[in-house]
């Protein structure tokens, strides 16, 4: 897996070249800035890019801005966002276009080297990984022409599992309920979404986009 980093802590850089390395992963560039970021990204063409969201020269939103251009470039390109807070609108441009392949994990909550490593490499795969915390200020209170405002509070909870990437046996052990519940409450949840009959890894990737978008544009 070809991998491109963006951070501009030295420590924390060398650290993340370190871990993925370790874990049979390649990394092709490491850069520090917003503008090297962009230049990696369209001239590797990563299976993941790990991303800060604060990069120099202004500290703000650059390496989201950047892994944002890429991906309009190349569409779905992989992205996985580190970032020391929760930034719920640089979280919702991310997923805008609706295409999967991203994250967002806090770096002060990375405590399971396998559980980061496992979210890399389903972002590189297609999927989303999710931060709980990063989930809980997405769930702003829905208007009710939004399909997301059709769903029970224990369809909610399915689906923010579903966002941080769990299956459906785990999701029924967090939940302490059964996989036939599960799956049930999934297939309301595809339902009341309007998410077309396809696969089901590309229904809740779907699925958890719409949620984790929460706009009245719902994918069919």
């Amino acid at each position: 897996m070809r991998v491109v980093i963006a951070e501009d802590l030295a420590l924390l850089k060398d650290g993340l070249i370190r871990l993925l390395q370790a874990h049979d992963c390649t990394v092709v560039a490491a850069v520090d800035n917003g503008p090297d970021l962009h230049t990696a990204l369209l001239h590797h063409h990563p299976d993941v890019a790990v991303v800060d969201v604060r990069l120099p020269p202004t500290f703000t939103d650059e390496g989201l801005q950047a892994a944002i251009a890429a991906r309009t470039q190349i569409p779905g390109l992989p992205i996985l966002v580190l970032s020391q807070h929760v930034e719920p609108l640089y979280a919702r441009e991310l997923l805008s276009d609706d295409a999967g392949a991203v994250g967002y994990l806090l770096k002060d909550r990375l405590f399971d080297i396998g559980q980061f490593i496992e979210s890399v490499r389903r972002v590189a795969a297609g999927g989303t990984a999710m931060d709980p915390a990063v989930i809980s200020q997405l769930l702003a209170p829905q208007d009710q022409s939004d399909p997301l405002a059709q769903l029970t509070p224990r369809e909610r909870e399915v689906l923010a599992e579903m966002a941080e990437g769990r299956s459906n046996t785990a999701i029924a052990q967090r939940l302490y309920i059964t996989d036939k519940a599960v799956s049930k409450h999934i297939n309301n949840i595809f339902t009341k979404l309007d998410l077309a009959p396809s696969t089901d890894d590309s229904r809740r990737v779907l699925a958890v986009l719409a949620y984790l978008n929460g706009t009245d544009n719902t994918p069919t």
